[in-house]
């Protein structure tokens, strides 16, 4: 049997490249409807709730929007360290201890009052997650840990830590044995952005860092030596480029972001610290940071579509009743999808017939 072969092209497309992204949505969304018509489920109705309700309504959209603010920090930061070919798995962790470093004030403080409050728990958050990334960063340079599994096995320590706290020292004395805190104070939440939703300001400081993101990568001369350590790593050991430092500065910068959302969504839309605070963030903007092609610009428009995917799954489990797996199998489905287009994109088939007819000829 005469099977083809992938031989990497010599320049990639700008417009396959363009279109890699929403022909993987298209395909992710045919293979998805097939798989819900064997299910049994209807699939206009599914597309309907799943696809087309999320911009249907200003109340629908607002939801899109503030999911739309911790994905796009996550991706960001990740995608900064994708690029540099340091792949951190552990943003779900790091949001965890975004939220539990956030927390301590306001449960440490309830009484106390100032527009300073949500700002340091902000910055406090940012500081756990980076920290908790240090954890990697060092097992990595020091151990030649694998980053992957180091930053994995992080975030089920996290997630027992989260049970910790909420079952035990930070567990509200009248939640009813609910595992989750005290109520936080007024001073203790993030300014709305827009009146009668739930955006709030993070949406705001998820772009800034998104356009700082962009700088960093694109502008300054500390991102340009990251790209080529992920690029060409023996030329930049050459050039002197620090592996090490770049393995660093990667997991923090994403430890950093994720630990910033973590702590805007305590400090936002939950307004306590809570045992469901993982929802799966971090696994999901490493879909978002790969199908914008980790670049920054590209992560707003996908962190804008895995919103959308959130929000339209739960209408979909209630209008279409989809079982609350069909979201992730539909995240999942979309980045095999988008990983698909992308080695189309760089590498096309040859068939061994082809090269020996190239060959014969005289």
């Amino acid at each position: 049997m005469i099977l083809p072969t992938l031989v990497r092209r010599q320049r990639a497309s700008l417009k396959a490249t363009l279109l890699a992204p929403p022909l993987a949505l298209a395909a992710a969304i045919i293979l998805n409807l097939i798989l819900y018509s064997i299910m049994g489920r209807d699939p206009v109705a599914v597309v309907y709730a799943m696809i087309l309700e999320p911009f249907l309504s200003w109340s629908s959209f607002s939801e899109v929007l503030l999911k739309t603010g911790p994905l796009l920090l996550i991706a960001q930061g990740l995608a900064i360290g994708f690029r540099a070919k340091v792949f951190n798995i552990g943003a779900e962790g790091q949001f965890i201890l975004g939220a539990i470093f956030a927390s301590a004030i306001p449960i440490w403080f309830p009484e106390a009052t100032g527009g300073w409050i949500w700002p340091a728990m902000l910055l406090l958050g940012a500081i756990g997650g980076a920290l908790w990334a240090s954890i990697t960063a060092f097992w990595r340079v020091k151990l030649n840990a694998n980053e992957i599994l180091v930053s994995l096995m992080l975030s089920l320590v996290a997630a027992q830590l989260l049970y910790y706290l909420l079952l035990g020292p930070w567990k509200d004395p009248n939640g009813f044995n609910f595992p989750q805190s005290v109520m936080f104070q007024y001073d203790a939440m993030v300014p709305l952005l827009i009146d009668g939703t739930r955006v709030n300001v993070s949406l705001l400081i998820a772009l800034a860092l998104s356009l700082a993101a962009w700088v960093f990568m694109q502008k300054s001369f500390m991102g340009y030596k990251l790209q080529v350590g992920g690029l060409a790593p023996r030329a930049a050991g050459y050039a002197g480029f620090n592996e090490g430092w770049a393995i660093w500065l990667s997991l923090l910068i994403g430890g950093f972001a994720a630990g910033l959302a973590g702590a805007a969504e305590v400090a936002g839309p939950l307004g306590q610290l809570q045992r469901s605070i993982s929802t799966g963030y971090g696994y999901a903007a490493i879909i978002v940071a790969y199908l914008g092609a980790l670049h920054p610009l590209g992560i707003i428009v996908s962190s804008l579509v895995m919103a959308a995917i959130y929000i339209g799954g739960d209408n979909a489990m209630v209008s279409a009743d989809l079982p609350i797996a069909a979201v992730r199998v539909f995240q999942g489905s979309l980045l095999l999808a988008y990983l698909v287009a992308v080695a189309f994109v760089r590498y096309r088939l040859e068939w061994p017939h082809a090269k020996a007819a190239e060959g014969s000829a005289p």
